[in-house]
């Protein structure tokens, strides 16, 4: 099995085509303002040196240099042996809450900015665990279940904003639901719970759900973003300047604050662990310690094809041929010539 390791590279192939025609214009040019200049005649007497043949032989090996070093910069590659790699780890739901009070920046630059940051700089650390995303305020829905492929998981964590979950509201309990929901039990992976929210949970069903959670042998943890104290939520225009806080009916400004007891409840009755958000800690890396504590299992496996770079069987002939060209003049040699009247004489 042959593949290239960088096959954008040989789009420049297309430019042998192209040299080839710039040299048939310009001999064209050449030979006709040659010809304006003396007769065809003359220019053996003239030009005694010039061979057209050796020029067009010199320029052909030229591109079968700069061919073959083309190749080379795009790594031909030969497949070796195919394997069977296990793929062992464990599955980790993370809850993450993009109600509007997540826009406050008491935590910065915002509770939900801080959130995705963390989730990010966890996807960098993780080798073969699979990751999956809930995203939920007054309801819940997957950003992207459970996966090992961080780089397209990363794209769907950038797309999450406070606009992603249309209902507003803070349902904690059906996002738990669904994250359980979404698990595959008969794996026999170790399963985990992360809650990234500021707690205030406007639904009350969050019982029913632990208890699910602690009979399918599922920890949950949690990470608490804001201050107990309260802050305001600010409003920013289109043009991302702020114009102001979000108001009550009777127009006093909402204060969100951070539920640290639910939370801490939640974690304790879940069998994880509550960690409280700050500006400068990486919760989530704390949690993930904790994880790697956990048992790891086998829940796949996959086929892998080894591959060895080949790029040296076009690179060390292609230098050859580029000296060579290098070397090589246009001046007339008398075994070219014979073999150009040998070549003349089968024409006819």
């Amino acid at each position: 099995m042959i593949r290239f390791g960088h096959s954008a590279i040989l789009y420049l192939l297309w430019l042998i085509p192209a040299l080839v025609v710039l040299y048939w214009y310009v001999q064209k040019n050449q030979n006709k303002l040659l010809e304006k200049f003396a007769g065809i005649k003359l220019h053996k007497i003239l030009f005694p040196e010039r061979s057209t043949f050796k020029s067009a032989i010199k320029f052909g090996v030229l591109l079968s240099g700069l061919t073959m070093l083309i190749i080379a910069v795009a790594n031909p590659q030969i497949g070796t042996k195919i394997e069977d790699v296990k793929q062992v780890g464990i599955d980790v739901y993370i809850l993450l809450d993009v109600s509007k009070s997540m826009a406050a920046e008491d935590i910065k630059p915002s509770r939900l900015e801080k959130a995705k940051y963390e989730i990010s700089r966890l996807m960098e650390k993780l080798q073969g665990d699979r990751l999956g995303l809930v995203v939920f305020a007054g309801q819940a829905f997957i950003q992207f279940p459970l996966t090992s492929d961080y780089a397209a998981a990363n794209l769907f964590l950038n797309a999450v904003d406070l606009n992603t979950v249309p209902q507003p509201g803070t349902n904690i309990g059906s996002a738990l639901e669904l994250a359980l929901k979404s698990f595959r039990y008969d794996d026999g992976t170790k399963k985990a719970i992360v809650l990234i929210t500021d707690g205030e949970d406007h639904e009350g069903n969050i019982e029913s759900a632990i208890s699910e959670a602690n009979s399918k042998d599922v920890s949950v943890y949690a990470i608490g973003l804001g201050s107990p104290g309260g802050t305001p939520i600010p409003i920013y225009n289109d043009s991302g300047n702020q114009i102001g806080y979000k108001k009550d009916n009777q127009g006093q400004v909402v204060l969100t604050k951070l539920d640290e007891e639910t939370l801490k409840n939640l974690a304790s009755k879940g069998n994880g662990k509550y960690y409280r958000g700050t500006n400068t800690e990486d919760e989530l890396d704390q949690i993930y310690t904790d994880l790697g504590k956990i048992q790891e299992s086998e829940y796949g496996s996959k086929r892998v094809t080894e591959y060895e770079d080949r790029f040296y069987y076009f690179l060390i002939p292609a230098l050859l041929i580029l000296i060579a060209e290098f070397m090589m003049t246009s001046k007339r040699t008398k075994w070219l010539d014979k073999f150009e009247q040998l070549r003349k004489g089968e024409v006819r």
